[in-house]
């Protein structure tokens, strides 16, 4: 107590003295009260609007005009997210293994193709719908389906996964990979086995928010998977996600209470992927640094 004590006098007396300082600390603990407050507001609102209206019928397996069920919807969400997350998780870590471990330094490529990926992560979702829906649903005649959906959101969180698992393999320590080598291991060898293993918490960052984006995403979806409430029986069937299934029922404007409800099931579904993702991070933390 004694210890921290002092170290708050310690910090108070340097604010004082620094009147820069002084402002700063202000700014950013108001910047970081009104995160909370506008976050801890949504998360409030919709649950007291929503939870109120969750019914039984809301999660029967058949959707009906009456019933509005939202279980094909959930099943869809957890379908698209995992044919996304097979596709673009390999694509964007071997892509980042290949810009940190394998191009040279100063190579004109890499440059490019990390200004191509900080725009694409700039680029609106509806962009990419459109793109989506002219060149697989349209060129490649797969019509609105599940594949059309989840290769668009593929191309969508490509980049974020790339440059997160990027900034995770450049954290790695050179001395990791310069003892790999000393005990003679080759360099495909010491990348995956050695950096990669050390990387994975960062490049779990990367996939968790993926999977975030990918499960509250909705213009997209609307124009390459298609709005049938049902669950698809292959990948070329349309699949109706959470999201889209919620936007669907507040046009309506007929079952807004039911939008609420499906908004909490998003809400906790989302909270639920993160929190798994999360604890394998730390898993796998404490396993690589228990050897």
């Amino acid at each position: 107590m004694k210890i921290n004590q002092v170290k708050m006098k310690q910090k108070c007396q340097t604010l004082i003295k620094h009147p820069t300082s002084l402002i700063l600390f202000l700014v950013t603990m108001i910047a970081a009260v009104v995160t909370v407050f506008v976050l801890g507001y949504l998360i409030v609102y919709i649950l007291v609007h929503g939870i109120p209206h969750l019914k039984p019928e809301l999660f029967a397996w058949t959707y009906t005009s009456e019933n509005v069920s939202m279980m094909p919807a959930l099943i869809n969400t957890l379908l698209m997210t995992a044919a996304t997350l097979i596709v673009a998780v390999p694509l964007g870590i071997f892509a980042a293994i290949y810009l940190v471990e394998y191009a040279r330094k100063g190579n004109k490529l890499v440059r490019v193709v990390r200004v191509t990926a900080e725009t694409l992560t700039g680029i609106p979702s509806i962009v990419y719908g459109l793109f989506g829906m002219l060149f697989f649903v349209g060129y490649c005649k797969w019509g609105y389906s599940l594949l059309s959906g989840a290769l668009t959101l593929a191309i969508m969180v490509l980049p974020v996964i790339m440059r997160t698992t990027e900034e995770a393999l450049l954290a790695v320590p050179d001395s990791f990979r310069e003892g790999s080598f000393g005990l003679g291991a080759g360099k495909l060898r010491t990348v995956f086995h050695v950096v990669l293993p050390s990387a994975v918490p960062g490049i779990l960052s990367g996939v968790i928010l993926a999977t975030g984006r990918i499960v509250g995403e909705t213009a997209a979806l609307i124009y390459t998977a298609g709005t049938i409430a049902k669950v698809p029986g292959s990948l070329f069937d349309s699949a109706r996600t959470l999201s889209v299934h919620m936007y669907n029922l507040s046009k309506e404007g007929l079952h807004t209470d039911e939008s609420y409800a499906t908004a909490v099931v998003l809400l906790v579904l989302v909270i639920l992927i993160n929190m798994l993702s999360s604890s394998m991070a730390k898993r796998i933390g404490k396993d690589k640094h228990g050897r």
